[in-house]
């Protein structure tokens, strides 16, 4: 089951926040490759939306933690110095509440989605621009790199036990249960 959206409903959702909404502007990050894998370093922020109805995934927006704070202080309209942990987390949750907004409007309908969520990923996150069930494209901006994941859930099979509680197997897991 191909990924209903498209690099390009991406980079056009992510051209409309960040150049409308914020001024400031991101550009895409070519790959050589399909098979070419991308990573965002530790200690990034990742904002998800999940969505359920005739489409069924997860959207997410992962940002350097420069680039985060860069964008925090342009939606607060405050200096980057001032941003504080709490605030740079409100701003991911909105900024992935926007993007993910934006692409929802290219899926099958009906489609919902949740209250986006938030949080620090202490870990590298590497990933091929695309699989069988995800598309991502990667972003550079001055202030760091930025990834735009649209992850559908597949048709439930009987998952695998999950290592870790964060694993990808383990949300997959939860979303079919």
């Amino acid at each position: 089951m191909p990924v209903a959206v498209t690099e390009e409903n991406i980079c056009n959702a992510n051209a409309l926040f960040w150049e409308q909404m914020l001024a400031m502007r991101v550009e895409p990050i070519q790959r050589a490759t399909e098979a070419e894998v991308h990573c965002i370093g530790a200690e990034h922020l990742v904002g998800s939306c999940d969505l359920a109805g005739v489409w069924i995934g997860r959207i997410e927006v992962r940002l350097s933690h420069g680039l985060a704070m860069q964008a925090t202080s342009a939606m607060l309209m405050q200096p980057v110095e001032s941003v504080q942990p709490d605030d740079a987390l409100d701003a991911i949750r909105e900024i992935a509440n926007m993007i993910a907004g934006t692409i929802k409007s290219a899926l099958p309908r009906p489609c919902t989605m949740t209250v986006p969520s938030a949080e620090v990923e202490p870990a590298d996150f590497c990933i091929l621009p695309r699989t069988d069930d995800s598309v991502t494209v990667f972003f550079r901006h001055t202030a760091g790199e930025l990834m735009v994941r649209v992850w559908q859930q597949m048709p439930c099979a009987a998952p695998k036990p999950a290592t870790e509680p964060k694993s990808e197997t383990h949300l997959l897991a939860q979303m079919c249960a």
